[in-house]
């Protein structure tokens, strides 16, 4: 894990911040935010996008008992919709910060994007590879929102959501084709915003 050099000598409480669920057609951009406790170090915080399900899963708890906070919000498909996904997974993560129960010193976010907080942000580019916080905060918003998928799948099992989680896969767009829209798919990305032309 790379080291990231602070400008603040004191920063004790650092957060990491990163989403999950930019890519998707559907439901929600979920964040989390991480203030790791370096008395209880965790073993193997790495990108969730490199770790299995089943680590991940095996993760999230660990980190959710021994980081000395954290928080996980979302931004729905209809604030997607209404904002555009930059801004929504931006503002996912500005509900993050703010509903950690500790003030970070500082907030290390994984990108090139920041956004508006009342304390010191910056981003890092891959900092979900660089910053054991980031890395944290990747797995709790990955588990969290495959967990939303998991749960969309149980009332829209047509669409196979379990599968492919919401991604833009082959077999997702045919089942799009085939069933029409539910009401969380993302009207404003393209396959939708065609089917949803399609179908008027």
């Amino acid at each position: 894990m790379h080291e990231i050099k602070l400008d603040l000598p004191s920063c004790r409480r650092l957060a990491g911040v990163d989403e999950a669920g930019r890519g998707p057609l559907v439901g929600a951009v979920v964040a989390a935010a991480v203030i790791l406790d370096p008395a209880r170090p965790i073993q193997g915080l790495r990108d969730s996008k490199k770790l299995s399900e089943k680590r991940r899963d095996q993760l999230y708890p660990e980190i959710t008992e021994k980081a000395l906070c954290w928080a996980i919000a979302s931004a729905s498909a209809s604030e997607i919709d209404q904002l555009n996904i930059l801004q929504a997974s931006l503002l996912a993560m500005k509900r993050a910060v703010e509903a950690l129960t500790i003030q970070p010193d500082m907030v290390l976010v994984d990108g090139n994007r920041c956004p508006r907080l009342m304390c010191p942000v910056e981003a890092i580019v891959k900092g979900d590879s660089k910053v054991e916080a980031i890395s944290a905060a990747s797995i709790l918003a990955k588990v969290e929102r495959d967990r939303q998928m998991h749960a969309l799948h149980e009332r829209y099992p047509q669409y196979g959501f379990d599968r492919h989680k919401g991604y833009p896969t082959a077999v997702h767009l045919a089942l799009l084709r085939e069933h029409g829209l539910c009401p969380e798919h993302r009207r404003s990305f393209g396959p939708v915003r065609e089917r949803l032309n399609a179908e008027n």
